[in-house]
């Protein structure tokens, strides 16, 4: 197939998704062009089948806001055009989801079906704002299929907008071999954390924490801060790595110089290849008080890491409690607290043992890269038959596509 995707380029689930989908479908034989106004930070053109298209915006006096949605939705037609595009795969509602049903309008009578996935806060936070509810909802209601990476969101997407369709369920996904704890020797290095991953960033000896997140207010960095500064008083060999940038950043670093520890924490800020600082780590920590799937709590599992994150949303889909790690209520930081130090004191030949193989086991047979894409292509498939049959029946006065 020749498939357009477009997505957010930033650090962040959404654009990491579709980018490792691009490649992924790039790998199998499918040609891929991919839409942003940047380069995706998670995206390698490492296929000659694999493309990469910028959206340029003008800028006007007339515009004090540059109109991306229809400087996106016009290289969309551009490439759907001039690459004979079979279908355009978008990932978040706005503007993506609204510019691909434009492109649509404008290449007809030719056909292009729009696949939507929506991945949380275009639907949870700005899909449910006023300014952008009508929006959103035409977006996905006209998208020739609609999918979610979790149960939670499917459900969340129909009450909050109010809508009755169809929408599958497919997974976000991981490597496996990408993300392999065999590449971590950790018998031979003796000490743990001691000889890779947070290595290059750890001494010898400290037992290694991660978080990764773009550091939005959802992600509740300072609950992160403050159950890593209740461990480090009781484990002092252990050092934070905080993975990511974003809006908070300033304030988890003030938060660290107020409680006085910051010479155990260091701030990486964003990393394309997370596996380097996965893999060989001890703990991951996750506080957010939302999210619909949990992308990075995946990663960490297919790494062989515990994991210590809070039950919310479409986490409990990715991990189990009491088996992967543990989960704890938004905001239960000395709950958090706690469960990280029963982990990382047994150390692994106990706990972070059995929860690492445990984690490793479920991210491979539960959400394998090679399963979910997999997944992606039969619903492509589905669309394009779809629209095939559109196009053998006369149109309805009236009638519009979606």
């Amino acid at each position: 197939m020749k498939i357009g995707i477009s997505c957010y380029p930033t650090f962040g689930g959404s654009g990491v998704v579709a980018s490792e989908l691009a490649m992924a479908l790039a790998d199998g034989g499918d040609e891929v062009h991919v839409i942003s106004y940047a380069m995706p930070s998670r995206l390698t053109i490492r296929s000659p089948r694999l493309y990469f298209h910028e959206v340029v915006v003008p800028r006007y006096p007339l515009f004090d806001y540059p109109p991306y949605s229809l400087a996106l939705a016009t290289k969309m037609v551009e490439v759907a055009r001039h690459q004979d595009l079979d279908l355009m795969h978008v990932h978040y509602a706005v503007p993506n989801a609204v510019s691909a049903v434009l492109a649509r309008q404008i290449l007809a009578p030719r056909p292009l079906p729009v696949v939507t996935t929506l991945h949380g806060t275009d639907v949870t936070l700005v899909g449910i704002d006023p300014n952008y509810l009508e929006t959103t909802r035409f977006g996905i209601v006209q998208s020739d299929a609609v999918t979610t990476p979790s149960d939670y969101l499917r459900r969340t997407t129909l009450e909050q907008l109010g809508i009755e369709l169809p929408i599958d369920v497919v997974s976000n996904f991981v490597d496996p071999d990408r993300f392999d704890p065999a590449r971590f020797d950790r018998a031979r290095c003796g000490t743990p954390g001691g000889c890779a991953g947070g290595s290059r960033w750890a001494k010898p000896g400290e037992r290694v924490v991660v978080h990764i997140s773009n550091f939005r207010a959802v992600k509740r960095v300072r609950d992160v801060l403050a159950v890593f500064h209740r461990l480090h008083q009781e484990l002092p060999d252990t050092r934070l790595l905080m993975v990511g940038d974003g809006p908070d950043r300033s304030i988890a670093e003030q938060y660290c110089r107020d409680h006085g520890f910051c010479d155990a924490v260091t701030f990486l800020g964003t990393i394309p290849m997370v596996e380097e600082v996965l893999i060989g780590s001890d703990l991951f920590l996750f506080t957010s008080e939302t999210e619909s799937f949990g992308l990075a709590i995946l990663e960490a599992m297919a790494s062989g890491v515990p994991v210590v994150a809070t039950a919310v949303g479409g986490v409990p889909e990715v991990m189990v409690d009491g088996e992967t790690g543990f989960l704890h209520p938004v905001g239960d930081v000395a709950a958090m607290a706690a469960s990280a130090v029963r982990i990382l004191r047994d150390g692994p030949r106990g706990a972070a043992g059995r929860f690492g193989v445990a984690a490793r086991r479920r991210a491979v047979e539960r959400f394998s890269e090679a399963d979910q894409v997999q997944r992606y292509r039969q619903i492509y498939q589905r669309v394009l038959a779809g629209s095939a049959v559109e196009e053998t029946e006369p149109a309805a006065v009236g009638s519009s596509p979606g």
